[in-house]
């Protein structure tokens, strides 16, 4: 069985804790609904919530802890070209959320 690697992955740590820290991932979830048309479900832990998005050709995640925001995602062929400039709208609708500039390179 071969294992798939994301094509876009970004984290992000913060300060907020995990209530604020949901409150976030929501915006997020819905600004991934309106700018790329994904069907997206939130589902809320006790320490982790794990948000999953996806359409034909875009399958991904998004870890929210009280310290951490994990995304991942997997491209199919007609979306593999754009993976740059996808990552980069990700990433910056992520960091105008948590206020702030990136903390890091993403991978």
């Amino acid at each position: 069985m071969e294992i798939e690697v994301p094509d876009i992955q970004i984290e992000r740590q913060h300060q907020l804790g995990l209530p604020a820290a949901r409150a976030v991932a929501r915006k997020l979830m819905q600004k991934v609904e309106q700018d790329f048309g994904m069907e997206c479900t939130y589902d809320e832990g006790e320490v982790r919530d794990t948000a999953r998005f996806g359409r034909a050709g875009v399958d991904g995640n998004v870890e929210v802890s009280a310290d951490t925001f994990r995304l991942e995602a997997t491209l199919g062929m007609l979306f593999a070209n754009f993976s740059d400039e996808i990552q980069r709208r990700l990433a910056s609708s992520l960091d105008k959320l948590l206020g702030g500039a990136p903390a890091a390179e993403d991978a």
